[in-house]
C-alpha cells in the first residue's frame, strides 16, 4: 500500500526563536546604549559582564535595573522619556558588536532543509528586530519577525507566540519555541508549545531551573532536539 502523502493544504512545522541571547549575542550594544544614558544621568556604567542579569525583560526593565544598580529610583514619567532616548540611540547602534551565536546559520539551514518554517518572536521592537536580523544577514530566513509592538500583547502572553506562528503560516500542533530566558519558557508553556532553551543567553537563573523541555549547549544540537519534540516528525 502506498504511503499517504500530506494534504496539499497542510501547514508546515515551525520553529520560533527568541532573538536577544538566543539567536544573537547582543549584550554589547544593549549595555552600550544603557551606559550612554547612565552617563548622561550621572550614574556609573554597567559592565557587560552583568548583562545576563539585566537583559531579558525589555528596554524599560533594562533601564530600571541600570538605575537600581546605581542606587537611584525612576519615576514612570522619567522612565518614559529615557525609554524613547534608549530606542533612538540603540536604533543607530544595533549591530556595532552584535553577532550570531556559533552554529546558528547551520542550524537554520538544517531545519529549512527538513521542511521547517522559521520565525522570530521577541520583545525587542519589530523595527529594530527586522533591521538587526538584516544586518546579521539572516532576515530573509524567517517567515515572520514579530516584536513587542507587533500585536497588542507580548511575551509572556502566549498570544504573542501563537500569533507569530499564525503570521508565519506554521502548524501550531508542530511548533517548537527556542529561547534563553524565564520569559521564553513561560510563554511557550502557557501556549502549550514545547521549548528548547540555550544556557548562554540572558537569564537571571540557570535555564535548567526553569524546566524547559530540552536544554542544548550549542546550536549544533538544535535539529535533533526539535525532532524529538515535534510530534509529527518521522
Amino acid at each position: 500500500m502506498p504511503t499517504p502523502t500530506p494534504a496539499a493544504d497542510a501547514l508546515p512545522p515551525i520553529v520560533v526563536f527568541d532573538l536577544d541571547g538566543t539567536l544573537a549575542e547582543t549584550a554589547g550594544d544593549l549595555i552600550g546604549t544603557l551606559n550612554v544614558i547612565l552617563e548622561q544621568e550621572g550614574l556609573p556604567p554597567v559592565a557587560v559582564s552583568q548583562a545576563r542579569e539585566l537583559i531579558g525583560a525589555g528596554a524599560r526593565a533594562l533601564i530600571q535595573r541600570g538605575f537600581s544598580a546605581g542606587g537611584r529610583e525612576l519615576t514612570p514619567a522619567r522612565l518614559d522619556v529615557l525609554f524613547r532616548v534608549f530606542l533612538a540611540h540603540y536604533g543607530q547602534h544595533l549591530c556595532d558588536v552584535s553577532h550570531l551565536f556559533p552554529g546558528v546559520a547551520g542550524a537554520l539551514d538544517r531545519l529549512e532543509e527538513a521542511g521547517y518554517r522559521l520565525a522570530v518572536c521577541t520583545n525587542k521592537p519589530e523595527d529594530h528586530s527586522v533591521r538587526l536580523l538584516e544586518l546579521l544577514g539572516v532576515k530573509d530566513r524567517f517567515a515572520a519577525i514579530c516584536g513587542r509592538d507587533t500585536f497588542p500583547y507580548f511575551k509572556p502572553d502566549p498570544r504573542h507566540l501563537t500569533e507569530t506562528i499564525a503570521r508565519a503560516g506554521g502548524d501550531p500542533a508542530r511548533a517548537v519555541m527556542v529561547g534563553d530566558s524565564r520569559t521564553d519558557v513561560a510563554t511557550a508553556k502557557a501556549a502549550g508549545i514545547p521549548v528548547v532553551a540555550v544556557p548562554f543567553g540572558y537569564t537571571d537563573v540557570p535555564v535548567e531551573e526553569l524546566e524547559p523541555d530540552v536544554v542544548i549547549q550549542h546550536f549544533d544540537a538544535l535539529y535533533e532536539a526539535v525532532r524529538r519534540l515535534d510530534p509529527g516528525a518521522a
